[in-house]
């Protein structure tokens, strides 16, 4: 058997997580230590208003933080993963599993990675959902001020560019349902260039080890432990299209067979059932999942 940890990322958050893990060691030292870091405490944030907890700078570290206490968590009672992935911010976790960077240093990370996402205004994303893949592609391909953005599964993909550009596409594809997102801008694109150029100076100078296990980036899922390569597909992620289909494949082809989501909702394990149904899935989102993994 061998097992994959895949972390979730922006959009699974949810008004009180986190909270049944504060009884543990492990949490209390993480909660205090990110407060620290952050100036505001991720519990009361997480327990706090929804719209307040959907926006960036906020839902990017508390997802990470509690990926990070669940992690620990886990590796606490002895388990390990042969492989490590995550969608989006949720790479960072990832990263952090397999001993890339320690925790107070991929929360600093996520911290301006989150300021400098919700900084950039203008664009759009949206997700498009049971859609005819032939006329996306052809949209995509007339229209430069739109790219597919995160390509999570064959009937389900998101969308980044200009407002116009991204409503235009919805328009004149057929989809079962399109969804606009929100966020502050076109993340996940070209758009991003700015602030991706900014935020990769803080990542150049910041220490990447070689990872425990092989982890699969979101702009190349080819499992690699070099941490200077890591480090380079991080920096590229911030424009580049998270390619997700590809990393479940993937997944399954180098021998993974159990698929453990760690982290909020069930995204992950939603999108590998109608990619990788032969895999073993597994959601590991609060304590009582801890105790029969």
């Amino acid at each position: 058997m061998k097992t994959a940890w895949v972390f979730p990322g922006q959009g699974s958050q949810a008004v009180g997580m986190g909270a049944d893990l504060l009884p543990t060691a492990i949490a209390k030292e993480k909660y205090q230590q990110a407060e620290e870091i952050l100036g505001w405490s991720v519990v009361e944030k997480c327990q706090g208003d929804e719209a307040s907890l959907a926006l960036t700078q906020n839902t990017q570290p508390c997802l990470y933080v509690i990926e990070a206490i669940l992690t620990d968590l886990l590796k606490d009672q002895g388990f390990e993963p042969d492989y490590v992935a995550g969608h989006s911010l949720g790479e960072y976790s990832a990263l952090y599993a397999a001993g890339v960077f320690d925790f107070v240093t991929g929360l600093q990370l996520v911290k301006e990675r989150s300021e400098v996402m919700a900084g950039a205004s203008g664009g759009m994303m949206a997700a498009l959902m049971k859609f005819d893949q032939n006329q996306l592609q052809q949209a995509l391909t007339d229209n430069p001020e739109v790219v597919l953005a995160n390509d999570n599964s064959l009937e389900q993909v998101v969308i980044s560019g200009t407002v116009a550009g991204v409503e235009a596409i919805l328009a004149n594809v057929k989809a079962r349902r399109a969804v606009p997102l929100k966020v502050s801008g076109a993340f996940h694109s070209s758009f991003m260039n700015e602030p991706a150029q900014a935020f990769a100076q803080t990542l150049a100078a910041c220490q990447f080890q070689d990872a425990t296990v092989p982890v699969l980036s979101n702009v190349d899922p080819s499992p690699t432990q070099n941490g200077d390569r890591l480090k380079e597909k991080l920096i590229q992620q911030m424009t580049g299209s998270v390619r997700w289909r590809e990393t479940m494949v993937n997944l399954g082809e180098i021998g993974a067979t159990d698929y453990w989501e760690v982290g909020p909702g069930k995204v992950l394990t939603g999108l590998c059932k109608r990619t990788c149904p032969d895999l073993n899935l597994k959601n590991i989102k609060q304590l009582e999942d801890l105790n029969s993994p």
